[in-house]
């Protein structure tokens, strides 16, 4: 079964709140590129949410427009 924009949506929504939750340990080698990695991941996501977000506004204004009638001006 193929993943939905809105199904994806929700699982970017998800690592990101999971990348938000997580704490870096920069007593550890190797955390702050761990860290820098995670907070780039984080970016990607949310870019993606809104080129998703503008995908579906663009498919709702399309079906707005074909489900509504054309109004005829004539004389």
């Amino acid at each position: 079964m193929a993943m939905t924009p809105d199904d994806l949506a929700g699982e970017l929504q998800e690592l990101i709140a999971a990348l938000d939750r997580r704490v870096p340990r920069v007593e550890q080698a190797g955390e702050i590129g761990i860290a820098r990695d995670a907070a780039a991941l984080r970016e990607r996501a949310l870019d993606r949410l809104r080129e998703l977000d503008g995908e579906r506004t663009a498919a709702d204004l399309q079906a707005s427009e074909r489900s509504t009638p054309m109004s005829s001006t004539g004389g």
